[in-house]
């Protein structure tokens, strides 16, 4: 078995590969646990409306805004979802990282971000 490190966008992957007894390499099930990667400086982005709350909530992966489920002055709790992404033909919720209020929505439905692009504040 051999041992290797793939990153994909920023993300690492450990993955381990099999021999077969034919002499060919055949791939196991990838064990897709993320390491902890270096992250990229955010963009900033200017509010859509309202003032910015304190607690940046931030996409966690590239992909298109598919619908936003919170509204601006809602209350959340931790792990509410906010946003949902569509990424790679599936839908990611971009969840509330504490209970708090929603002060602005930064993102609209269609809207395409990239890794780290500040998609709401919180307070």
């Amino acid at each position: 078995m051999k041992n290797y490190t793939i990153t994909v966008n920023g993300t690492a992957y450990d993955v381990t590969v099999e021999e077969g007894t034919t002499g060919a390499a055949q791939a196991a099930a990838p064990k897709a646990a993320p390491k902890a990667a270096p992250k990229a400086a955010p963009k900033a982005a200017a509010p859509a409306g309202g003032s910015a709350g304190a607690v940046k909530v931030a996409a966690s992966v590239p992909g298109k805004v598919c619908k936003v489920e919170a509204k601006v002055g809602q209350a959340v709790k931790t792990g509410d979802n906010i946003i949902i992404l569509e990424a790679m033909k599936m839908e990611i919720p971009v969840v509330a990282p504490q209970d708090g209020t929603i002060a602005s929505i930064d993102v609209a439905v269609g809207d395409t971000v990239e890794n780290g692009d500040a998609l709401a504040s919180m307070n």
